[in-house]
């Protein structure tokens, strides 16, 4: 399960940083086209800001081994906190990174809260276990 959960973390990792990268390059203009025209900021400053962040989380998540929760934390609270543009994205039907149709940025919609828990669960800040099975024998000795 710990190979699974670096692997799952190390992607995530790669994918914000390749994100990242993004904002501050190639993918800018389509970046700005997702920012919320009421959101009361320069929306290239929002672009460029994120993708620091992006780039930061990503390496964090990548890198940091004694900080790998609070790395996680952060990485959900992020996805948490860009939630509400999404939502706009969809509510104000613009257009970006082909998402062009109401249906294609209501199933973008539905995978954002699996990227709060890909980043809470690939750090170990969401406990998962599996299901142990009762040992009938240890239940005869009681």
């Amino acid at each position: 399960m710990n190979l699974i959960r670096n692997a799952a973390r190390i992607l995530l990792g790669a994918a914000l940083v390749f994100a990242g990268t993004g904002h501050l390059t190639f993918a800018r203009s389509e970046f700005t086209a997702q920012v919320p025209p009421w959101l009361p900021l320069d929306p290239d400053f929002v672009v460029l800001a994120s993708g620091v962040v992006e780039i930061a989380l990503g390496c964090a998540l990548i890198l940091l081994k004694s900080r790998r929760k609070s790395a996680g934390v952060l990485t959900a609270l992020f996805f948490i906190a860009i939630f509400p543009g999404n939502i706009a994205q969809f509510l104000e039907h613009r257009d970006a990174f082909g998402l062009n149709t109401d249906q294609a940025r209501a199933i973008r919609l539905l995978f954002q809260p699996l990227l709060v828990l890909w980043a809470l669960w690939s750090t170990g800040a969401l406990p998962w276990r599996p299901r142990q099975e009762s040992n009938p024998k240890s239940a005869k000795a009681l």
